[in-house]
């Protein structure tokens, strides 16, 4: 038995693999990940030799780490068809249309340089969850690999056929001029050409690719990315600017004014747009997204339900699938459009073209249909520290107290809590659509606090108040990286 390779049991997160390049893993590990995937992807389909498409990103190891993941798969017996550089959706799309059994895309996404890693899937459209995640980790890390005989075959022109896909299906009425980011990754020889092809205008911004990432990391919450996006709208009177992450999966968007608008209000807008033509849909988004959803006029009126569920790409994914929703939305910027408008996972550009057709649909400004969304008043993102040992007991304990306080009709400035949600840590709302998030990081040692009002900037600043009150008496938990 081989014990050489090098692997940290940390880079198994709750739905990604994710390593530093040689400190973290190295190409023996590398292999064993690949043997502990290919022995996973036969217990499940129950096949000797089961087909696995399998890209890359544009990393400079990106490509050798693949050799490697594949010697691991061909070993246990699987049949790979490599499709070469791709975007992680392309290699999503590649498993409907080639219909294969399983998919591996070698990818650190938007993390800085020296990180790898992979995402997987199983079942068509859905990526690895926690439990097979742990699965995984069981089987590479106990070397549980099955034995066999499997082959490599190269796919050309792959890429042609993932963007013939988006371009046949979105034709555009009229010229949108788009600004479009790509921070020299992998999406710069994806994005402009579908864009351009399906009718905008676009301005390219970073699309040459560049492995050393010259001038900021390809990230849309990345504010060096958001500036450069809206400084190019403004200069060159653009009508929408996107931002695209390392392997296209996500978007950010740029109104015509050059302001950044969150993904969760995005999401909004794309719903009321699809609602009119898709009546009685239902919507997934994440506990973080803004609470407009829930008492939304248009989506009331068209009948459509929206739910609010788990943080996290993986998450989100297959409850759109379980519930069979037209669409999902995570304030991340990870968007999924389900039949007929996708296949239910997350890509980036066919995220930009559904803005656009809102545009397309609309005789408005983008700023202008924003502006019709009521305002309100949204903390950023907090984390306090909160040690990965202690993190979910501290919440459980929360989700007790708060639940008391409701049921005991306790005030929280003046008002009544009227809803707990408790999917993910606890999400409590007011009648005035006002609401609060405490739930744990899924990947780093902290909580996350999230809260929002209609009402006002006081009103929102007072439910932080009360939420951290709570967590200071825990004892438990350290300083914010921000805070209100």
């Amino acid at each position: 038995m081989n014990n050489s390779g090098k692997i940290d049991p940390y880079g198994f997160r709750e739905y990604d693999a994710r390593w530093v390049y040689e400190k973290d893993i190295d190409d023996d590990g590398i292999v064993q990940l690949g043997k502990g995937l290919g022995t996973q992807i036969i217990n499940h389909t129950k096949k000797n030799n089961p087909r696995i498409i399998v890209g890359q990103d544009y990393r400079s190891y990106s490509e050798h780490i693949k050799e490697k993941l594949k010697e691991g798969l061909v070993s246990t017996g699987c049949k790979i068809e490599d499709i070469g550089l791709s975007l992680s959706p392309m290699v999503y799309f590649a498993q409907f249309n080639l219909n294969s059994d399983a998919i591996a895309m070698v990818t650190a996404s938007h993390n800085e340089n020296g990180w790898t890693g992979v995402k997987m899937g199983i079942k068509k459209g859905l990526t690895h969850a926690p439990e097979e995640m742990k699965e995984l980790k069981d089987i590479t890390l106990n070397q549980k690999f099955i034995n066999g005989k499997g082959n490599v075959k190269k796919i050309d022109d792959f890429q042609n056929v993932y963007k013939n896909d988006l371009i046949t299906k979105n034709p555009l009425n009229k010229k949108i001029k788009a600004v479009v980011a790509c921070g020299n990754g992998t999406a710069g020889i994806f994005a402009p050409e579908i864009l351009r092809s399906i009718g905008c205008e676009v301005i390219e911004l970073d699309c040459e690719l560049d492995w050393t990432f010259p001038k900021y990391n390809p990230n849309p919450e990345d504010l060096e990315m958001l500036h450069s996006i809206s400084s190019a709208v403004k200069e060159n009177n653009a009508d929408i600017g996107f931002g695209f992450d390392g392997d296209g999966d996500r978007v950010g968007v740029i109104d015509d004014k050059g302001n950044e608008i969150f993904s969760d209000k995005i999401g909004l807008l794309i719903a009321r747009n699809l609602s009119k033509d898709h009546k009685n849909s239902k919507f997934i988004v994440d506990v973080k997204s803004t609470g407009l959803y829930s008492n939304d006029k248009i989506l009331k009126e068209n009948k459509c339900e929206t739910i609010y569920w788990k943080t996290g790409h993986s998450h989100i994914k297959r409850k759109v699938n379980t519930d069979n929703a037209l669409a999902g939305f995570e304030k991340s910027g990870h968007f999924f459009f389900n039949k007929p408008l996708g296949y239910g996972y997350d890509d980036g550009i066919n995220s930009a073209i559904q803005v656009c057709k809102l545009l397309d649909k609309n005789n408005k400004k983008m700023s202008e249909i924003l502006g019709e969304l009521p305002t309100t008043y949204q903390s950023p993102t907090m984390a306090p520290y909160c040690k990965d040992s202690e993190k979910y007991d501290v919440v459980e304990n929360l989700v007790t107290e708060i639940t008391n306080i409701k049921e005991n009709k306790t005030k929280v400035d003046d008002q009544e809590i009227r809803e707990i949600l408790t999917v993910n840590g606890v999400r409590f709302s007011f009648d005035d659509g006002s609401w609060g998030l405490i739930r744990a990081s899924s990947n780093k040692p902290s909580l996350v606090v999230v809260t929002e009002s209609p009402t006002s900037e006081d009103r929102k600043k007072k439910i932080f108040d009360f939420i951290d009150n709570l967590l200071q008496q825990t004892g438990k938990v350290g300083d914010y990286d921000q805070k209100i």
